[in-house]
């Protein structure tokens, strides 16, 4: 199985990649929205096809990327189905099972945090997604979306503490970047859930926390019972306008040789190698600039912001720092040539050998 913890620091969010390698099929559980290039990216590196997205609640702090990633995947999208939210393929309910390849992810509802809080329990018991059920020494508020301490107190001690004492424990949320936990170590650390607590200590602990509601509550609320789709506004593109360019994991834009090749000099091409490279065996493109990455930063000033900017050197390692540094700099259209001068030449494109 491939596995995969991706992280929104935004809103602190966990989004978790299961796929199975023999037949590509993966899924996305918590997905965010503005995160959504990135998980296409890692999909198509890995070789995976989304077939759903898995929403542990409705969530509150931000908008989910179900929809957006139905739109670009075919992936259904699955929520509780006491969420009653519109657009869901997949209404989930206790003991549901949700499949990718052979491998499958087992439903259990775990109510309290809100009304809708699901839990996934990996096939062979070895990993569960918690959501905001619990988290890592901690657990979800109970004061708003049906929430109930004593649902919750029910749900952590029936549904999760019961698997397996080694069962590894993905939350949807941590705010100190400590991202894995074991049934064993909750149910004797959590300050909250574990030990001798019981149920009216737990209650009168949640009862007075007394926290102010989630900044992106308002919007992400209405947005996630839509599971993600925007309300008349267009949806931003997956791919910027003025070619036709690949995210990689890295979160670099990538353009093939051919597609530059074909965007002529609507582009300005910057050629980030030494001096002595630029004219050696490989050559550099027809209107290069010549800008080593060691002066780049320096130099910014010579380019033109409000034209597209393809970063070039000989394998695409130097020129993808420098889209890096670039797009820090505030050039918003710039793209890292895929492969570099050695790609361009290996597929018989011209190049010109003359200095500066």
């Amino acid at each position: 199985m491939i596995f995969r913890q991706l992280y929104d620091a935004a809103s602190s969010t966990y989004t978790y990649l299961l796929g199975d390698r023999a037949s590509g099929e993966a899924l996305l559980i918590d997905p965010v929205y503005e995160q959504v290039p990135r998980d296409l990216a890692l999909l198509e590196e890995l070789g995976l096809r989304l077939v759903a997205t898995l929403d542990t609640h409705v969530h509150a702090d931000h908008v989910t990327g179900a929809w957006r990633l139905s739109q670009r995947c075919g992936s259904r999208i699955a929520l509780a189905a006491v969420a009653g939210a519109h657009g869901v393929q997949r209404a989930l309910k206790h003991m549901d099972i949700v499949t990718f390849g052979s491998r499958h992810v087992a439903v259990r509802a775990t109510p309290g945090h809100t009304n809708g809080c699901l839990t996934f329990v990996l096939d062979d018991q070895t990993m569960a997604f918690t959501g905001d059920c619990l988290l890592i020494r901690g657990c979800g508020r109970t004061d708003f979306q049906q929430g109930s301490p004593r649902h919750l107190f029910a749900s952590v001690r029936g549904q999760i503490l019961t698997l397996p004492d080694d069962c590894l424990l993905y939350p949807g949320h941590d705010y100190r970047g400590i991202t894995v936990t074991t049934v064993a170590e909750e149910r004797r650390y959590n300050p909250r859930l574990g030990g001798d607590v019981d149920v009216g200590d737990f209650t009168g602990y949640m009862d007075n926390l007394h926290l102010p509601h989630p900044k992106q509550m308002a919007v992400a609320v209405p947005a996630n019972l839509r599971c993600g789709q925007p309300d008349g506004a267009a949806p931003p593109m997956d791919n910027p306008d003025w070619a036709p360019l690949t995210l990689r994991f890295s979160g670099v834009w990538e353009i093939e040789p051919m597609a530059l090749l074909e965007l002529g000099d609507r582009v300005q091409i910057v050629d980030v190698r030494e001096q002595a490279e630029f004219i050696d065996q490989l050559g550099h493109l027809q209107g290069a600039k010549l800008v080593p990455l060691s002066q780049l930063t320096e130099r910014v000033d010579e380019f033109d912001r409000n034209r597209p900017l393809v970063v070039v050197c000989r394998s695409g390692v130097r020129s993808a720092q420098a889209s890096v540094l670039l797009a820090k700099a505030g050039f918003t259209q710039v793209a890292n040539l895929a492969g570099g001068m050695l790609r361009w030449r290996g597929e018989a494109l011209p190049v010109d050998s003359t200095a500066e």
